[in-house]
């Protein structure tokens, strides 16, 4: 957790803010969906939990997909990316996903 804490901090240029009980946020953006709900959410962000840690905001560049592809083991959701541990992955690649998503995400917003 420590060394992804640093990795976002790194990348995003951005202190570390707690977001609930669990997740890790840098930076914010506001969201406003068609239904009128709307709230704020960080850029980027990670929740280490037991089966794997979650990675928010990494989908948002025009070229995540095909950066995963190349990050490693992982798993993804519908917004998320999974990781059992740090050493399955690419950490510059990861560290560029990070980078494009954040940007992708504060030019949208």
């Amino acid at each position: 957790a420590e060394t992804l804490l640093n990795i976002m901090q790194k990348t995003t240029g951005e202190e570390p803010k707690m977001w609930g009980p669990s997740i890790i946020g840098f930076g914010t953006y506001h969201y406003k969906y068609e239904t009128g709900r709307e709230g704020d959410m960080p850029v980027v962000g990670f929740s280490p939990r037991k089966p794997a840690t979650v990675l928010y905001g990494l989908r948002a560049s025009a070229d995540a997909e095909a950066m995963l592809e190349k990050l490693g083991k992982h798993t993804t959701g519908k917004g998320c990316v999974y990781i059992k541990k740090l050493g399955d992955v690419d950490q510059k690649v990861l560290a560029t996903l990070i980078k494009k998503s954040a940007t992708a995400t504060r030019a949208k917003h």
